[in-house]
């Protein structure tokens, strides 16, 4: 009991700090009025005098003050009426009915009246008459702040015209309506649904079609245009963004479905200007939920490469997917510190354990192995960037080929389940270091994947280019931007796959899931994009024109880069997998004795540091790998 006292006394402390006053100041009026009209409505020629008592001042400020004590109770209070929902409504009727009770116990305990009862009619108006009272008055509340016209009352805020009138879009005009201080007003919707024409969502009414959007903006030119089409494909959002320049009006959208917190639309903060990523980002990802849950839920994961790019949005999925704990492995102490705060403070996930090491120190990976057994291991940590490989070749495969082959064995030594290697589309008919460096990675997990026979799966994972990754053209392309220019592009006929981060990972932990082990599988990238098309569409979203405010200049192709990257080798082959986005690559694979002594003289020649040796001897394994027939038997076991 004293527990439940000072919870109360808690409660209307919080109701008085929230300064809501003057809702239970309205309530309190509401039950006087209630009360009196059910004795006026009962007894039709006039209250008898023998009833009188009962509408005696103190009798109703007992009344009064019991049922407002209830309402505070069930927590009548704790929201703002503008915010009423169908849930309030509900517990305003749970709170009238025991308020109710409870006021009529109360009387006929005290009995103002000796010998006389409140009619049982009384009560039962009474309570018709003050849930009416209680409810209409919240709903009148919320009428009167989303009402249309009510911001051309007091402050009318940006015109602005919402694209899109599925759930979004009715999200985005009841937080308008709601939040006059966000200061947007709107004034129409349109949809790509033709049936939903002339509807009306809030009292908004829509407009037309996307279609129609070009001679809506010309006809009533609103402040802003709001991209509310989270599932939109790239196309689309360009053909808005493009309808909205040509007659100056600026656009925000709201993120991808990817990109969107779970749980309630904060406007003011998930609102932005339309980004290169939405433009070229494809229709969002469907994943097999269930499929993945099964191995990363209540797994211990083990990243490498976690601060990175692709590492950190790793641990980002892999914490939502509800694994038990995951052991972030980073050499760049700032990299580490960062996700491993981003996702205690941020996101609430604390099971992580933050492992400062590099992944060729075998030492070092056998500690952190046998520690804390990882059961799934997603090995992202690689030097990505061509033109430094190039210039560093030794240090190129020392990390990204012997590291692989680290963390490979000491996986395979301690029985992880999965082996989830981070491939790219640059180790297909690899031209630079980068990609033959990735590609051996490829062939030793394909080799682990042979020798194996602990039930370990091992799998590869190719895709290209990831839209706004560190040292990626993009953020380049926006620091030249905000420079003034000029924005620098190698060639104008190079082209480069594209996917976004969130998309990338999605598809790399899906395949981790139905991979089997050996095999290479390639994501689906959609079409290639030419990089000066992605420089022009960089400038225009800036607000600025190429080559009139913002000059491109062309460099020429740096060493080891391609003009066209490829996702297929020659003697490679596509096969659907069970994911549509996900294909499977069919190939012979490398024979494992042959990558073995390659490997060993690779790491000699590293050890010496002979960077020409190096580069020759990488250069002529890529170029001509011995591979396994369909006819030669299996190889024996390690």
């Amino acid at each position: 009991m004293p527990a439940r006292g000072l919870d109360r006394e808690g409660r209307l402390m919080r109701t008085l700090n929230r300064h809501r006053l003057w809702q239970a100041v309205v309530d309190s009026g509401l039950v006087a009025l209630a009360w009196m009209l059910a004795f006026n409505i009962r007894f039709d020629y006039g209250v008898p005098p023998r009833y009188q008592p009962f509408l005696d001042f103190d009798v109703i400020l007992v009344v009064v003050g019991v049922k407002i004590l209830t309402f505070i109770v069930f927590g009548l209070y704790d929201h703002w009426w503008r915010y009423v929902s169908i849930r309030d409504i509900w517990r305003s009727l749970l709170a009238v009915t025991v308020a109710s009770v409870i006021a009529v116990t109360a009387l006929y305990f005290w009995n103002p009246v000796p010998g006389l009862r409140l009619p049982r009619g009384i009560i039962v108006i009474d309570w018709l008459i003050l849930l009416g009272l209680v409810a209409g008055a919240r709903l009148a509340a919320r009428t009167i702040f989303e009402r249309p016209g009510r911001r051309r009352l007091v402050s009318r805020g940006r015109d602005v015209l919402v694209v899109g009138a599925g759930d979004a879009g009715q999200l985005i005009l009841r937080e308008m309506l709601k939040n006059p201080n966000l200061g947007y007003s709107p004034t129409g919707l349109v949809d790509d649904d033709p049936r939903k024409k002339n509807l009306r969502l809030h009292g908004v009414r829509v407009l037309g079609t996307t279609d129609d959007l070009a001679h809506l903006l010309r006809d009533n030119r609103p402040d802003e245009v709001i991209i509310a089409i989270p599932s939109a494909a790239g196309e689309t959002r360009q053909r808005i963004v493009n309808e909205c320049r040509d007659v100056g009006v600026p656009v925000k959208t709201l993120p991808a479905v990817h990109e969107l917190i779970s749980g309630d639309l904060n406007l003011a903060r998930q609102l932005r200007e339309v980004q290169v990523e939405d433009v070229l980002g494809r229709e969002a990802v469907e994943l097999d939920l269930a499929s993945i849950a099964s191995y990363v839920t209540g797994e211990t994961v083990l990243v490498t490469g976690a601060g990175g790019s692709i590492g950190s949005e790793l641990c980002r999925q892999i914490a939502a997917l509800g694994a038990d704990r995951i052991i972030l492995v980073d050499h760049t102490e700032n990299a580490l510190v960062d996700i491993e705060r981003e996702l205690a403070y941020e996101r609430r996930f604390n099971s992580t354990v933050p492992v400062l090491a590099d992944v060729k120190n075998r030492a070092k990976m056998r500690r952190t192995f046998d520690r804390f057994r990882p059961g799934v291991v997603f090995h992202a940590a690689a030097y990505k960037h061509v033109p430094l490989m190039e210039a560093n070749p030794v240090e190129s495969v020392r990390n990204n080929v012997f590291g692989t082959g680290v963390v490979a064995e000491v996986a395979s030594e301690f029985g992880c389940k999965r082996f989830v290697l981070v491939s790219t589309d640059k180790a297909v008919n690899p031209k630079n270091v980068l990609g033959q460096t990735k590609a051996v990675c490829e062939w030793i997990a394909e080799a682990a994947a042979a020798r194996e026979h602990n039930g370990t799966q091992f799998i590869s994972v190719r895709f290209g280019n990831v839209l706004g990754s560190s040292g990626s053209v993009i953020p380049l392309f926006r620091r030249q931007i905000a420079r003034g220019g000029p924005v620098t592009v190698t060639h104008p006929e190079m082209t480069r796959y594209f996917m976004t981060i969130p998309e990338a990972v999605q598809l790399i932990i899906q395949a981790g899931a139905i991979g089997e082990s050996g095999e290479i599988y390639v994501l689906d990238m959609g079409p290639p994009v030419r990089i000066i098309d992605l420089a022009h569409n960089m400038i225009r979203l800036s607000g600025k024109e190429p080559d009139v405010d913002v000059e491109v200049d062309f460099i020429g192709v740096r060493p080891g880069e391609k003009l066209h990257e490829e996702l297929w080798a020659k003697d490679e082959e596509s096969e659907p997998a069970t994911h549509p986005k996900i294909l499977r690559c069919n190939s012979m694979p490398v024979d494992p004795a042959w990558l073995e002594d390659e490997l060993a003289e690779l790491e000699r020649l590293v050890e010496a540091g002979e960077t020409l040796d190096v580069v020759n001897r990488l250069g002529l394994m890529v170029r001509a790998p011995q591979r396994v027939s369909a006819e030669a038997p299996a190889p024996e076991p390690a």
